[in-house]
């Protein structure tokens, strides 16, 4: 689902706001999110699951094209774990 798949969706089940105003309901939600990940380094969504930050340690890897060794630099990447119940209805 893209963007403007998801926009349309809530605006097919909320008429009465407009997708213009769906688009920044959508991207304040996400900006929070992102902020508090900044901060707490994890965001749950009970019945959803939980975002959370961790990080990678540097390592050595192998360049695709020659096959010589380079190092990986330490990084940040993010991890969802989904709630029970989500997997559940996935499931089902």
């Amino acid at each position: 689902m893209t963007k403007v798949e998801l926009i349309r969706k809530i605006h097919l089940n909320h008429k009465e706001i407009t997708q213009k105003r769906v688009s920044d309901i959508l991207n304040t939600v996400f900006k929070v999110i992102k902020e508090d990940m900044h901060i707490n380094n994890k965001f749950t969504y009970p019945g959803f699951g939980t975002f959370v930050v961790k990080q990678r340690k540097e390592r050595i890897g192998r360049n695709p094209k020659n096959g010589d060794k380079i190092v990986i630099k330490a990084s940040k990447t993010v991890s969802f774990r989904p709630a029970k119940v989500f997997k559940q209805e996935i499931n089902d």
